[in-house]
C-alpha cells in the first residue's frame, strides 16, 4: 500500500465527490474517477454502464476517454489515475494500454463485497506485476475507509438482484 500525500488526498476527495453525484446507495455503484497531469484535471467521470446502457462505461474507461480526447491523444503517461475502488481487469488493462503512470485507488477488494469484482482469484495488483510495462505504479488504501462506505461490505447481505458479477 502506497504512502499518501495531501495532494493524493485532494484527488480522491474529488473523486468521492463524482461518485457521490451517482447516489448515496451502494446499489448505484457509485464510483468515481478523476485523471490528473502537471496538476490539472484531463478527465473525470463517475460509472455509467446502466445509464448508457453500456457494460465498458466503468467510471475509470469513462475517464480514460475523456483525458484522452483532452489531451488529443491514446497516451496519457505522467498522469495519476483516482478512483474510489480498486480498478477491475479491464479497467487496469485501459490504464496499461494508456499509458497511466500510476493508478491510486481508494478502498481494495477486500474492503468491499466481492460481487464488485469480476474474478475472486486475480486482481489488479497482479495484472500490474505481469504487465509488460515496468513504468506503471498502482497503490491502494487513500482515503479507504470513506471510500469503502460507498459501497457494500465484505460481509454484507446483498439482495440477488443487486449483485452483479456473480
Amino acid at each position: 500500500m502506497g504512502a499518501f500525500n495531501a495532494e493524493d488526498e485532494r484527488w480522491m476527495r474529488v473523486a468521492l465527490n463524482i461518485a457521490r453525484s451517482k447516489g448515496a446507495h451502494p446499489s448505484d455503484s457509485p464510483l468515481g474517477t478523476v485523471i490528473v497531469l502537471d496538476g490539472r484535471v484531463v478527465g473525470q467521470e463517475r460509472n455509467q454502464t446502466e445509464e448508457l446502457p453500456d457494460a465498458t462505461a466503468h467510471a475509470e474507461m469513462m475517464a480514460i476517454r475523456r483525458a484522452c480526447e483532452s489531451e488529443g491523444s491514446m497516451e496519457l503517461r505522467g498522469a495519476t489515475l483516482y478512483s474510489t475502488l480498486q480498478p477491475c481487469g479491464m479497467c487496469t488493462m485501459a490504464s496499461i494500454w494508456s499509458k497511466v503512470g500510476r493508478v491510486v485507488y481508494g478502498a481494495g477488494r477486500d474492503d468491499v463485497h466481492q460481487m464488485y469484482f469480476e474474478d475472486r482469484h486475480v486482481d489488479t495488483l497482479t495484472f500490474i506485476a505481469d504487465a509488460y510495462r515496468d513504468d506503471i505504479v498502482i497503490e491502494g488504501g487513500c482515503l479507504r475507509e470513506e471510500c469503502a462506505k460507498l459501497y457494500y461490505g465484505p460481509d454484507d447481505d446483498v439482495p440477488l438482484e443487486e449483485q452483479g458479477n456473480l
